[in-house]
């Protein structure tokens, strides 16, 4: 998910939670017995939801159902927008590869993932690694995760994989770039003796 989606993503669902534990917990304060302040928009716990008053209120007036109408469309759209936006895969299916005749090829995407994850296991202290691609099938992005050995320099095991399993694929695809984020991690151990 992109930072920018990722924030407005937040943002939502930190508002709609918030007016939704608002109003659901002064609603079940009042409905418990609490007394309602004075700017409320209910009496008591015996007050309906909706009143005739309230319901009937802008019925004749030839504005209303169309902005009621219109607000509504808007909230739906906006929903069906944050709904797509969070559901759309951001895994590219395929690669294309410019085959350099004017025509292309097109690479799967997990088996490119799956290429660049096995080089990068066979590196020298590496002994696990994880390759997820993303953006346009046209301008691909990499993210890697390396588990790395106790050992492992992990200057010298990022400039390994940068220039060597990173550089490969970029060569092989054809590609003019291939952005990556390379995340290390050391594997868990136990403290060697010193003797």
């Amino acid at each position: 998910m992109r930072p920018v989606l990722r924030g407005v993503n937040r943002v939502l669902l930190a508002i709609a939670g918030l007016v939704l534990v608002a109003l659901g917990g002064s609603v079940l304060a009042i409905g418990l017995g609490v007394p309602a302040p004075s700017w409320w928009l209910h009496d008591g716990r015996h007050d309906v939801l909706l009143g005739e008053a309230e319901r009937t209120r802008w019925r004749d007036e030839g504005w209303w159902w169309p902005v009621v109408l219109a607000v509504l469309a808007v909230l739906v759209l906006l929903c069906l927008w944050w709904l797509v936006a969070v559901v759309r895969r951001r895994r590219p299916a395929e690669v294309l590869v410019d085959t350099g005749d004017g025509e292309g090829a097109v690479l799967r995407g997990r088996a490119l993932e799956q290429a660049l994850a096995e080089e990068a296991g066979r590196l020298d202290g590496v002994r696990r690694a994880h390759v997820l691609l993303t953006g346009r099938r046209t301008a691909p992005r990499a993210r890697v995760h390396v588990l790395l050995e106790p050992h492992v320099d992990p200057g010298a095991a990022l400039h390994a994989l940068t220039t060597g399993v990173l550089a490969h694929a970029r060569d092989s695809a054809g590609l003019a770039a291939l952005p990556a984020e390379v995340r290390l991690h050391g594997v868990k151990h136990r403290a060697e003796r010193v003797s």
